[in-house]
């Protein structure tokens, strides 16, 4: 695959299963990550990530994930309007 490909959480979750059952077998881990088609760095980041979930609790993490990012930047828009409300009443601009 390309360098930078985006994998689904269904599709990482899918690949460690079939890494898991390759190592199960007495592979290497450089041998699997090659035949999954990941270098060794992405497949213990996946492993640390998504390493025993099933495919619906990993959807549900990536949603959480999209919504904690979505809220923190209405929290910083909120800060910086804030922030702007107080220096303009204080008079000092």
């Amino acid at each position: 695959m390309p360098r930078g490909t985006k994998f689904k959480p269904e599709e990482i979750i899918s690949k460690l299963r079939e890494a898991e059952v390759e190592l199960a077998r007495g592979k290497k881990i450089p041998e699997v990550c090659k035949q999954i088609g990941v270098t060794e760095q992405t497949y213990y980041r996946w492993k640390k990530e998504y390493g025993g979930l099933r495919m619906d609790q990993a959807k549900r993490l990536k949603e959480l994930e999209k919504e904690n990012a979505r809220l923190k930047r209405l929290l910083a828009d909120a800060e910086l309007d804030k922030a702007i409300l107080k220096e303009a009443a204080s008079g000092n601009f």
